[in-house]
């Protein structure tokens, strides 16, 4: 059976997911088949494209021209100007999107950046960002985010909270659910039958045995003895000052790291446009660019469509990886 294409949802049609979804359709070709769910009256002018009425009409579509089903919007849109009488619509693709992969019309959801508050001034959104809207209709669902490059794979205990309130967050029980989603979603979306998973220290010198800090001898490290006893490769609290140089990073599938920064610097310092964002736990394929609506250059050809050209790919893949 042929793997279906892919649904990329246009994200804050102000910002640059329009004009780059375009040029991933070129740079993709025939190779990653997708459609564009959006307003094709917010895409670049002079854009090429041709309606649809299903994805797997996308293929199709002769190469060069952009596969569109569409959803209409409110308002047309200046780039750069987000209009929030718009937001209902960005909301409303999401949704779509969800129910066609759901349907098995697509393989996966490759979602273009949206912009937050945006959608809390024109609907109301009531949930901090793609994420968690995505795992509230799969079911209200646990996940993790994943940013992964053919360099390096790591996924944030914590994410979006202060620094200072990451020892309080990083309780066992997080932990334990952040472990277990990567192993399956690394046995699943990745092809791995046995990964292997670091754990990064909290503290400088992962503690250095109490001097630095309690809470990797007393959190993380009896986690990780326990759900290695039960059979998850597992080493750690690694200091992580010393797991990101190419020996170390040899040596584990995925990194799990305890806060943000922790977890993208490395890989934003390794793969700064190629870098995708996984949400792992979901019943469904979801991936995102690692970047932003960019509404300072948008419309100005200036955004790259690398991280976005990524995501496609690695969605492809794991489509293909779930479907065995």
């Amino acid at each position: 059976m042929t793997q279906a294409p892919l649904v990329m949802t246009c994200g804050e049609p102000a910002g640059i997911g329009p004009e780059l979804a375009a040029r991933a359709r070129a740079a993709l070709g025939p190779a990653v088949p997708f459609v564009w769910l959006g307003d094709p009256r917010h895409l670049p002018p002079g854009t090429d494209w041709i309606a649809v009425d299903t994805p797997q009409a996308a293929a199709n579509v002769p190469e060069g021209r952009l596969p569109v089903l569409t959803h209409r919007f409110a308002a047309r849109v200046t780039p750069g100007q987000p209009d929030p009488a718009n937001a209902i619509g960005v909301i409303e693709v999401i949704a779509r999107a969800v129910g066609l992969v759901q349907s098995g019309a697509a393989s996966a959801i490759v979602t273009a950046p949206l912009h937050k508050k945006v959608l809390k001034d024109g609907a109301g959104f009531a949930f901090p960002g793609h994420t968690e809207y995505l795992a509230h209709l799969a079911g209200d669902v646990p996940v993790v985010m994943m940013l992964a490059s053919p360099l390096l794979r790591v996924v944030p205990a914590t994410i979006h909270i202060p620094l200072a309130d990451v020892p309080a967050a990083l309780t066992p029980a997080l932990l334990e659910q952040v472990i277990r989603l990567t192993h399956a979603g690394l046995i699943r979306d990745f092809g791995l039958s046995t990964p292997r998973i670091a754990v990064a220290g909290l503290n400088p010198h992962a503690g250095e045995g109490g001097a630095m800090g309690h809470e990797d001898a007393s959190v993380i490290a009896p986690v990780i003895a326990r759900l290695h006893a039960e059979g998850i490769e597992l080493t750690g609290p690694l200091p992580a000052d010393t797991m990101f140089h190419p020996r170390a990073r040899a040596q584990y599938d995925a990194a799990i790291c305890c806060f943000h920064d922790q977890a993208l610097i490395p890989i934003k310092t390794l793969d700064f446009d190629g870098g995708v964002n996984v949400t792992l736990g979901l019943p469904f394929i979801r991936t995102s660019p690692d970047h932003g609506t960019a509404f300072d250059i948008a419309g100005k050809g200036l955004a790259l469509p690398d991280s976005l050209v990524a995501a496609c790919r690695l969605a492809w893949d794991m489509a293909a990886a779930r479907r065995g």
